[in-house]
């Protein structure tokens, strides 16, 4: 199981955000795309934080009392990030989520973005393998 790759089972389409794009934009980034969290990218693509929905709600639940949403992506992101590279194991990557670890993770190479990878990737993933196991005549 160690050989299966994070390359392999990785989002290689994920929407990128900058530190100075504004919350709002930011969500209907998200929601549009219908995804739980981004990568936070500099001008060359390097990573520099992430944003999640939760940290997105904090935030606009905050302004909704006031009616004035003028955050950035950079107020509410996470930063540093924990990243994975697209050689990594699944299984690593498996045993790392078991904590109170991301759900999301952006996949670097050459410390820019190429990808991201959640849980629902990583049960695919060993999912498609287990049932392999069992097809396979022992």
């Amino acid at each position: 199981m160690d050989s299966i790759k994070i390359k392999d089972h990785m989002d290689r389409r994920p929407i990128l955000l900058t530190a100075d794009m504004s919350l709002a934009i930011a969500v209907e980034k998200l929601l549009d795309s219908n995804k739980s969290g981004a990568p936070v990218v500099d001008r060359i693509g390097q990573l520099v934080g992430f944003l999640s929905q939760q940290d997105c709600l904090s935030v606009m639940l905050k302004s909704s009392y006031h009616c004035d949403m003028t955050s950035t992506v950079q107020d509410c992101m996470k930063s540093p990030v924990l990243s994975v590279t697209p050689d990594e194991s699944i299984l690593t990557l498996a045993e790392q989520m078991l904590g109170s670890k991301p759900k999301i993770y952006p996949v670097l190479s050459a410390g820019k973005v190429i990808g991201t990878i959640n849980r629902t990737n990583v049960l695919k993933a060993m999912n498609t393998y287990m049932q392999q196991c069992y097809l396979s005549p022992a």
